[in-house]
């Protein structure tokens, strides 16, 4: 078959057939494809929980969530200068008996010119089959979402010649993939949902398209931004910036497996791994506030509190928050009171929170600054204190931050960002703490013993 007709234009033809033309430009349509993914990544996939897969993409990874590159399968077609940089020597895809690690759960292969750049994923697994893709020519551009078997089976078709004609193993492997998985099953629900759930993301994301929500008349003169406008505009580029930067990380990550790499090529990986995963807590949790901001009720009621045990938490974030403060000339000393009663908190969220503070607290450091970490008991709390040597910044430098809407702050003098002292304290009461600011040199957090 010709190169054109496996090409993914034509795989993206189908997918578009007897659907109406798209009315978008470039940005907006953009927009919809990363909150697709979100909505199915985040909404959909996670909430099956454990289950097998196979994943069709180009010309990058569509998937990001660590969890679902473990359990599934997946085949990207990514340019060729890009295809030779992660070309391994060692076959990506994991044996049937084996388990797909995070940095390398697909195949790459390499996308011909004939193909577009215009994104596409192909998705199967037992209980959610689905094809998304962006499709049209400038200013009539649309995202198209298909769900019905026999569009899907035509895509895989066209997918599946591609594969024979340009790697027959590879082919023979994707089909060996599927049948895997057994009787397939598309919940007619879960279709019927995808669309309000997209909808509902996008409506949050709505300020982040254009201004005009953020600015209300009154009385002929415009006022300045709502809270709610000034909070929905927040998350939605908290999540603009997260989604590149999971797909960035997973490039690293794949390169990473490479062992003909130098020391200082892997070394300087490592460092774009970490400022990666830094940024992607970073935002997750400026989303996060503003989130709670906006909406309180998200806060965790005091039944979903859980025994968690402090201690062991600590230990686990210890490695990589030294290797977060080396990067910044800083240093961490851990001391931790032995055989600590467990506290009550959200354990799914403490963790990002707690970075969230070391963040807060170690970025206006100066280097070479030790910071200290310490948890102890205190009656019937445990405390958990952050302290640093006399050498940081004084309490009339602190005064510098100034707010920048509801949850964030800005130190003009060095350009620093971070969460607000409230929202800090707003995150903490969320998970069942209080927070204590004396200085900014001096954070003490109290959680409530089990």
């Amino acid at each position: 078959m010709a190169a054109l007709e496996c090409s993914f234009e034509a795989v993206r033809r189908q997918l578009a057939h007897r659907m109406p033309a798209g009315r978008c430009d470039e940005d907006s349509v953009r927009r919809q494809w990363w909150a697709a993914l979100a909505t199915l990544q985040e909404d959909f996939l996670l909430p099956l929980g454990a289950q097998p897969g196979v994943w069709l993409a180009s010309p990058l990874p569509a998937l990001y969530e660590p969890t679902l590159l473990q359990q599934f399968q997946g085949w990207v077609w990514a340019p060729p200068e890009l295809k030779d940089l992660l070309q391994n020597t060692s076959p990506l895809l994991p044996a049937a008996a084996a388990t797909p690690s995070v940095s390398g759960g697909f195949q790459r292969l390499a996308l011909e010119d004939s193909d577009g750049t215009d994104p596409l994923l192909v998705l199967i697994t037992p209980k959610l089959q689905m094809a998304m893709a962006l499709v049209g020519p400038a200013q009539e551009r649309q995202l198209v979402v298909r769900f019905d078997p026999p569009t899907l089976s035509a895509a895989l078709s066209l997918l599946d010649e591609r594969l024979q004609d340009s790697d027959p193993q590879q082919g023979q492997a994707l089909r060996q993939a599927i049948q895997a998985l057994g009787g397939l099953h598309n919940d007619e629900q879960l279709a019927q949902l995808f669309w309000p759930r997209l909808a509902e993301r996008l409506a949050a994301m709505a300020p982040s398209l254009t201004l005009q929500p953020l600015v209300h008349r009154s009385s002929g003169t415009e006022s300045s931004p709502s809270p709610s406008s000034e909070l929905a505009l927040l998350e939605a580029l908290t999540h603009e910036v997260r989604t590149p930067l999971a797909t960035i990380r997973t490039l690293i990550r794949s390169l990473l497996r490479r062992g003909d790499l130098t020391d200082l090529v892997r070394k300087r990986l490592h460092q774009i791994d970490g400022e990666c995963s830094e940024q992607i807590d970073r935002f997750g949790l400026i989303f996060l506030a503003a989130e709670l901001q906006r909406e309180p009720t998200r806060a965790a009621p005091a039944h979903a509190l859980a025994r968690t045990d402090l201690s062991q938490l600590l230990g686990q974030l210890e490695t990589g928050w030294r290797q977060q403060l080396q990067r910044r000339g800083l240093h961490l000393e851990l001391c931790l009171t032995p055989e600590l009663p467990s506290v009550l908190s959200d354990p799914a969220r403490l963790e990002t929170v707690l970075g969230g503070l070391m963040d807060r607290f170690s970025r206006g450091l100066p280097a070479g600054a030790v910071v200290q970490l310490s948890l102890q008991p205190a009656g019937a709390r445990l405390k958990l204190r952050l302290s640093a040597a006399a050498l940081t910044s004084s309490e009339g430098e602190q005064d510098l931050h100034q707010r920048v809407g509801p949850v964030l702050s800005w130190n003009p003098g060095t350009g620093s960002l971070q969460l607000s002292r409230q929202a800090t304290q707003r995150l903490f009461h969320s998970l069942g703490g209080r927070l204590a600011e004396r200085s900014g040199n001096d954070l003490t957090v109290f959680f409530p013993v089990a």
